[in-house]
């Protein structure tokens, strides 16, 4: 991955795919929804109202059970699998709808099952010995905040924070504002919220 720098990553840290860094902030709406058979989770919407990902999972009585990033066109991006017998609530994500080693991308896990906080270690593929995490995420999920950092640094690499309208309170919706910094490949960093939010939600 891009190392950190002061300000951000030098180069641009591509996860999912290359096209998914941008040279500036990029800004998403997430907007939570209740699951059906034909629709999914998430829808993520850009600053001018399209959209840009949708996430969906397979409608099930049971709390965990593997998600799907889309694009806008409804092609399969990454396919999220929990490990259901993890003691830390690891994570695994794959390309496309794939869930063949070959094809992981990285791997996800919370750093203790007791925490006020949910903090999580991001480990890339080819970070085989995970001594050191590659991306970390520190989130206060009752209050709907997170911080993404770029390893075990300081260096934030994106941003969440709840917002609501009157609107949204009315619909029954929950919107989540991402700011996702400068060459951070911001389809990765939904996919990282996409797993936290599986994490903490209710049973």
């Amino acid at each position: 991955m891009a190392q950190p720098t002061a300000t951000g990553v030098a180069h641009p840290a591509s996860v999912i795919g290359p096209s998914y860094c941008a040279p500036h902030p990029v800004d998403l709406a997430i907007i939570t929804k209740t699951p059906t058979l034909t629709d999914g989770n998430f829808d993520v919407i850009d600053i001018q109202g399209n959209i840009v990902f949708k996430v969906r999972a397979p409608f099930t009585c049971f709390q965990r059970a593997r998600s799907v990033l889309l694009d806008a066109a409804g092609n399969h991006l990454v396919t999220l699998r929990p490990k259901l017998t993890s003691s830390h609530d690891r994570w695994k994500v794959f390309r496309g709808d794939s869930t063949n080693s070959g094809d992981l991308l990285f791997s996800a896990k919370r750093s203790s099952m007791f925490q006020c906080k949910t903090t999580l270690h991001v480990f890339l593929a080819n970070n085989t010995r995970e001594d050191v995490c590659d991306f970390k995420v520190k989130a206060t999920f009752s209050e709907r905040s997170c911080v993404i950092y770029a390893g075990d640094s300081s260096t934030e690499v994106a941003q969440m924070h709840k917002k609501q309208s009157l609107k949204s309170v009315f619909l029954g919706k929950d919107h989540f504002m991402v700011t996702v910094n400068p060459n951070i490949d911001y389809a990765f960093i939904v996919a990282l919220i996409v797993i936290l939010y599986d994490i903490n939600r209710p049973v």
